[in-house]
């Protein structure tokens, strides 16, 4: 079975308000095996909802409509569905009570908006909106289907899981589609896919794999899409087996796992405890550690240091280094891991220092220019890597890149 999916909003266009809709629609489709095979967004106009309609249609067995379906003159949604079905419109009490019934306990009087939103296109078959007054309707035409329902995300996801994916988990229709993402860190995706592509060219016709990029990780998400479930998992397990023997030494975890909540895993696990000193991520890095709950069974805290004289006073890091080499520079953050390490009496440190941006640089070290090092008093590793000119951007990228370092040094560790 394949799905087109057809937003309707001025607001969407504009970029007023991210369409979070379309993103959840087709993670469900596609979790039922439903082949979504495009997402596009038209404004709150007659013509382009019945063109899009149209579209839709001659690509996909069913449309999935949000938007549009409110009390307001610009709602011309259904107006636009019944023009392109070729019928009329009629009124419907069942819809009419449930809105008396939602407005009664609130003393709050019905308008002739409200009727309106009680006129709907002859042959339509209603799915209850439990959480709003608008309610989700489907059509069957020439042998496809057009679902539409409200674009405010509560009433859409409620009107989806109680009315519509029930039925759609019913088609016979429908393909087996499996997944499973290996997160990985330490590599780009062009050079994964250069050290992978033998393997992948190996896949079965039914298996695929796509990569997606992160600040300093990529995701790589194999499929398999077929009819028979247990033959899919059988090759999908086999894929990943392939592809993570190959890049063992990136991948920290499976699906949705983040680097931090790796790290905290491996941490506690081997008893170590940690500490953090950061300059130009501000915190950014604890931050991350520190969103994950249980964090505080490995993670001592941190020694925000942005400016040179706290470098100093708080960590220990020598007048004649900053001197000599800089505040951004691999020297300086091997003296803030050992400052950490005795101030925060913790069993691994880390440190970063750099320029954030977008002011600041240098030819020599420009804008991006991070440093970090990992370590304890034993063994130190430090690195310098560069990013782009957007402050944010490099914040995270550094980040993720400091939690990386951790991450490897960690495996070390037995």
């Amino acid at each position: 079975m394949k799905a087109t999916i057809l937003t309707i909003g001025d607001e969407l266009l504009i970029g007023q308000i991210i369409d979070t809709n379309a993103a959840w629609m087709s993670q469900k489709l596609t979790a039922l095996g439903i082949s979504v095979l495009e997402r596009i967004t038209v404004p709150d106009e007659h013509g382009p909802i019945v063109e899009g309609i149209r579209y839709c249609l001659r690509k996909s067995d069913i449309v999935l409509i949000t938007g549009g379906l409110g009390p307001t003159k610009d709602d011309i949604t259904k107006l636009s569905i019944a023009d392109y079905l070729g019928v009329g419109m009629e009124f419907h009490k069942e819809v009419f009570d449930r809105i008396k019934a939602i407005f009664a306990p609130r003393n709050i009087p019905l308008t002739d908006a409200h009727k309106d939103q009680c006129y709907l296109p002859e042959n339509v078959e209603i799915l209850t909106n439990t959480m709003g007054t608008a309610p989700g309707m489907l059509w069957q035409h020439e042998g496809k289907q057009i679902v539409s329902m409200p674009g405010v995300p509560y009433e859409m996801k409620a009107i989806m899981t109680e009315q519509l994916l029930p039925r759609l988990a019913q088609n016979p229709d429908r393909k087996v589609i499996l997944h499973k993402t290996i997160m990985t860190a330490g590599m780009g995706e062009s050079s994964i896919a250069d050290k992978i592509k033998d393997i992948v060219d190996g896949f079965d016709e039914e298996v695929s794999i796509a990569y997606l990029p992160g600040l300093a990780q990529v995701r790589l998400r194999i499929t398999a899409k077929g009819d028979n479930e247990s033959v899919l998992q059988s090759k999908l397990d086999k894929a990943v087996e392939l592809v993570c023997d190959r890049v063992s030494d990136l991948v920290f975890g499976y699906d949705e796992i983040t680097l931090q909540e790796a790290l905290q895993e491996m941490c506690i696990d081997r008893g170590l405890t940690l500490g953090t000193a950061e300059s130009c991520t501000g915190g950014h890095v604890s931050h991350l550690i520190t969103s994950i709950s249980g964090s505080s069974a490995y993670y001592k805290g941190s020694a925000i240091t942005y400016c040179n004289a706290l470098k100093q006073k708080m960590l220990g890091v020598k007048a004649e280094t900053l001197e000599a080499y800089g505040a951004v520079s691999e020297q300086v953050v091997e003296e803030m891991v050992k400052g950490a390490l005795d101030l925060l009496d913790v069993d691994i440190a880390v440190a970063l220092s750099g320029v954030a941006g977008p002011k600041g640089g240098s030819i020599e070290k420009p804008v991006g220019t991070v440093c970090i090092a990992v370590g304890t008093h034993g063994l130190l590793e430090t690195r310098t890597i560069l990013s782009s000119k957007d402050r944010s951007k490099n914040i995270a990228y550094a980040s993720n890149q400091a939690l990386n370092m951790l991450r490897k040094y960690v495996l070390q560790v037995k």
